[in-house]
């Protein structure tokens, strides 16, 4: 499978381009990972690329991240990525055992934090956001309440990694497309 089919798939499911962003900062953040692993880096960032294809139509962990394989399949999306999303799903209590899977699931809510944290920049610039500003809004529950914190720390310890080093690493592999984020320098007016 090609990354142009990956997405292919992602724009045939997903309609909400704040979501397409979010599994593009999560493939980015895969790929930065996967030479630390001697991972595939083209088999990482479709794991992170597809993670979430599903959810505008299984919204819920009845059917997210589940009834989105039997698609993935069908499309011959290669077993070890299926394996890989299904166990970022916490709720399916399939054991995350390769770098890849643990990677996965360590990202995926902590560049959702990010691109928050982010956002609420007045420059809305990922260069003027670092891993103290994080930690700082990771503190405020009521600040993007619907991120995870339990799993971003369990991400961080099931990498073996410091959390603060973490986030600095996924902060500059969003960097390298912040263009696409849209977390870009604001120009002047």
């Amino acid at each position: 499978m090609t990354r142009d089919e990956a997405l292919a798939i992602l724009r045939e499911f997903v309609k909400n381009e704040a979501l397409v962003r979010h599994c593009l900062a999560v493939e980015a953040a895969m790929r930065a990972y996967a030479p630390f692993y001697d991972g595939d880096v083209e088999a990482w960032g479709l794991a992170g690329l597809l993670h979430d294809f599903d959810w505008e139509i299984h919204p819920s962990a009845e059917g997210h991240p589940q009834a989105g394989a039997p698609i993935l399949r069908e499309r011959g999306v290669p077993e070890v990525i299926v394996h890989c999303i299904l166990s970022h799903g916490d709720h399916l209590d399939i054991p995350r055992v390769t770098p890849m899977e643990k990677t996965l699931y360590a990202v995926d809510e902590l560049s959702g934090l990010i691109t928050a944290a982010t956002l609420v920049r007045p420059s809305r610039s990922l260069d003027n956001v670092d891993a103290a500003s994080v930690r700082k809004k990771m503190k405020d529950k009521a600040f993007a309440r619907q991120v995870s914190r339990e799993a971003i720390q369990q991400g961080a310890i099931e990498l073996g990694a410091d959390l603060d080093e973490h986030i600095a690493f996924v902060i500059r592999a969003m960097r390298g497309i912040a263009a696409e984020l849209g977390l870009g320098e604001t120009p002047a007016r």
